[in-house]
Parts: structure tokens; C-alpha cells; sequence
């Protein structure tokens, strides 16, 4: 019996256009008469394809390069205890939420609204399909990225004589408890993973009585990478992801507000290390870098755009270490490593605050909502306790 690769003339009416699909594929494999040009437009749609995913790559490499460029003097005054010498003084409150502060949040809030929207629309790209594909595959790495790189943070921070953080010295008791915490971190086992985040926990309680709990505030990630520590090979090591995130979110809220509050120390930064200003008032930059920084942290609070915000906020602290050295790399040494966990990990095991919320309306209503409440209540809450 001849059998026909051709569809058969039942089902031309069952489904017509079917039909006509399959006869057009099979007559170039069966009679070979327009095989060649057959062939060659697959191959023509093929390199298109391939064309336009090059094209689409260097297109978003060169805008993401170009936004960190442009924001990197708005941003390069970032946790400027580390580099100014002026004594802080509190601005009024009545200078602070001035006229310029109110704009900027309306303008900031009608932005985040349109987020939830163009995250939906990103997760259809297949080069953004591709990339979670390949990170998501990293992820039983992050636990041992971590727990190695909170080590390795410790180690140059120590070298250069501090502890934590720039500004805060080395002392005989830290040394040691640091070196202790080090020495447990590196080893692969979980009693002595949990030893060592008992021992980050202590030097940073340590720290609180010198420099105070609202001072440590702003290094609150610390406290998040205590409990990841300590949840690592547990039943509850799904929630050191989102803990992260709280934590590291919080911690550049809490850094942009200082801005706001302490605007002189900004001022004397950008004065000092000759920052760019593309002709605006440092005045004004120091609030436009402190909105900067305070969305970025807000973004992660709330988990949109993990992945690419960790990545752009990775770029960002790599481009200031042109105008801060050295400084800037030990002091955001241990920021890097959590943003590559967050790079790999994407959101996480659980679904972000964001994601609680079904529909686009519900998403959009929470992110603007949740930001005018957020900037307004840790803004009155740091001038408070300032």
C-alpha cells in the first residue's frame, strides 16, 4: 500500500485551512521543486531572527549603560559618612518638604504605576526568558555565595581596617570575633554556618554601642544576612531570599533619607570630589540622587524587576568607584554579593509583596499607594529620631 505524506482530501473539509498549511509544507519535501527556495527562506527567517536578537541585546546593553552613566552623579553621594567631614546639621522639615519634594513624589508615583505593565509586557521577550532560564539553574549556588561572600567581605574589610562599614574602626574585640566569624564561615558545614551568623550578629550589636542603633539602621542588611545564615539547610531556607530583600531594600531607603535630612553632607561631597552637576544645583541633585536611591530601594521591597534592578544597582556601585576608590568597593563589598544572589535568584521562592496582589489594578493602586505612605512615614520617622 502507497502512503502519501499529503493530507488527505478528508480532511481539506474538516479543516480547511489546516489543510492548506500542511499541503504547502509537504510539497517542497515531496516533489523538491521549490525546495531550494523553500529552504532558503527558512534560513532568511532564521538569521533574521538571530539579526534582530543581536540587534535587541546591544540596544538594551547601551541604554542600561547609558542610564547608569547619566545617574551616577546623582547617586555618588551615597552613604556620605563615608566621605564627608562635616559636622551633620538637620534641615527644617518645612525645607525639606518643599515644593520641589512634593512634585517629585507625584510625578515618581504616576511612573511606578505604569510598572506593573511594563513588567508584564518584559517577561514576553525571549532574550528575558532565556536569561531566567540560565540564573534560575544557578540557584543551589547561592547559599554557598553567600555564606563565601559575607566571609570574603569580612577579610577586606578587615585589611583596610574596618569593620561593617568605612567609618567604623577596628577594634582589639572586633578583630577577633571577626576573625572567629571568618574562620566558621568557611567552613562547609551548617552548625558552623549558623556559628558564624551568630558571630556577624555580634559584632554588629557590638557596634550598636558606639555608633548607636539608628546609626546601624542604615546597615540594617547586616540583620537580614544574620537570619539567611541561620535558615541556610533548615525547612525555612526558602525565606532568606525574601529577607534579603527586605533588608537591602530598607537599608537604601534608609540611606536616601539622610539626604533629605542631612542635605550639607551631600552638598560638601559633590563639592569636594569635583561631581559633575550637567549644570543643576547641588541643592537639587542631593534630592533627586536621595528620590533615586530611595526607589531603588523601594523596588525591591515591594519585588518587581528583581533581577534587572539588582543588575542596574550592581553597575551603578561599580561605575562610583571612579569617583570614590577604593572606599566604595569595601564599603559596598557585601552589598555586591547580595545583589548577585538576587541577580541569580530573580524573586525568590515565594511570590513578592507585589505578586499578592491579582490584576494590574490591584498592583498598580498597591505600588503607588504603598510608595506616598512608605517615603512619607520613614521620612518623618528618621527626622524624628535624627
Amino acid at each position: 500500500m502507497i502512503t502519501s505524506s499529503f493530507p488527505t482530501w478528508q480532511q481539506s473539509f474538516s479543516n480547511p485551512s489546516e489543510y492548506c498549511r500542511l499541503s504547502l509544507r509537504k510539497w517542497p519535501e515531496k516533489t523538491g521543486i521549490v525546495a531550494i527556495p523553500y529552504s532558503m527562506m527558512n534560513f532568511g527567517q532564521l538569521a533574521n531572527g538571530r539579526r534582530s536578537t543581536m540587534t535587541m541585546k546591544y540596544i538594551i546593553t547601551i541604554i542600561a549603560l547609558s542610564i547608569v552613566y547619566i545617574l551616577i552623579p546623582f547617586t555618588a553621594s551615597a552613604h556620605v559618612k563615608w566621605f564627608s567631614t562635616e559636622t551633620p546639621i538637620k534641615a527644617p522639615l518645612e525645607e525639606i518638604v518643599s515644593p520641589l519634594f512634593i512634585t517629585l513624589t507625584l510625578i515618581i508615583s504616576v511612573t511606578l504605576g505604569v510598572l506593573p505593565k511594563l513588567s508584564t509586557k518584559l517577561q514576553h521577550f525571549n532574550l528575558v526568558k532565556t536569561a531566567d532560564k540560565r540564573l534560575t539553574s544557578l540557584r543551589p549556588y547561592s547559599p554557598i555565595l553567600l555564606r563565601l561572600g559575607v566571609a570574603f567581605a569580612l577579610m577586606i574589610q578587615l585589611l583596610s581596617g574596618s569593620i561593617l562599614a568605612p567609618e567604623i574602626p577596628v577594634r582589639q574585640m572586633t578583630m577577633w570575633i571577626a576573625i572567629l566569624t571568618i574562620s566558621l564561615l568557611l567552613m562547609p558545614n551548617k552548625m558552623a554556618t549558623q556559628l558564624g551568623a551568630i558571630g556577624l550578629f555580634m559584632l554588629f550589636v557590638f557596634e550598636i554601642q558606639f555608633f548607636g542603633f539608628f546609626h546601624m539602621l542604615e546597615y540594617s542588611y547586616y540583620l537580614a544576612i544574620v537570619l539567611a545564615l541561620l535558615i541556610q539547610k533548615t525547612r525555612y531556607h526558602h525565606f532568606g531570599i525574601p529577607i534579603l530583600y527586605l533588608g537591602t531594600g530598607f537599608s537604601l531607603c534608609w540611606a536616601a533619607l539622610e539626604k533629605l535630612v542631612f542635605p550639607e553632607l551631600s552638598i560638601n561631597i559633590i563639592e569636594s570630589f569635583n561631581i559633575p552637576t550637567f549644570g543643576i544645583e547641588p541643592s537639587i541633585l542631593v534630592v533627586l540622587g536621595a528620590f533615586i536611591e530611595f526607589v531603588l530601594g523601594y523596588l525591591l521591597l515591594i519585588g518587581i524587576f528583581n533581577r534587572l534592578l539588582a543588575l542596574s544597582i550592581t553597575l551603578l556601585f561599580f561605575m562610583t568607584t571612579t569617583v570614590f576608590g577604593i572606599t566604595e568597593i569595601i564599603g559596598h563589598s557585601i552589598i555586591h554579593i547580595i545583589l548577585i544572589i538576587f541577580i541569580i535568584e530573580g524573586k525568590g521562592f515565594y511570590p513578592t509583596p507585589i505578586e499578592i496582589h491579582r490584576g494590574l489594578r490591584h498592583q498598580t493602586v498597591f505600588i503607588v499607594f504603598n510608595f506616598l505612605l512608605i517615603n512619607l512615614a520613614l521620612l518623618l520617622l528618621y527626622y524624628r529620631f535624627a
